[in-house]
């Protein structure tokens, strides 16, 4: 899909939130990454095949753990 030089990493890449943004829309939460990953504001992602990578929440306040 990609057309880049160097090339973009593929959506099965675990960098391919870094791939080149092809159409951003922030005010409907989502953008178009060239590998054809749909990446939403919320940081959930929508693979080309179809899976879905839930979105990485950071720990509230009253949610940290320490270790011992």
């Amino acid at each position: 899909m990609c057309q880049h030089q160097p090339v973009c990493p593929t959506s099965d890449s675990a960098d391919r939130e870094a791939a080149r943004l092809v159409a951003h829309h922030p005010e409907q939460g989502w953008s178009l990454l060239c590998n054809g990953v749909l990446l939403f504001e919320d940081t959930g992602e929508l693979l080309p095949d179809g899976r879905v990578i839930a979105p990485r929440r950071a720990l509230g306040a009253g949610q940290v753990v320490t270790a011992a």
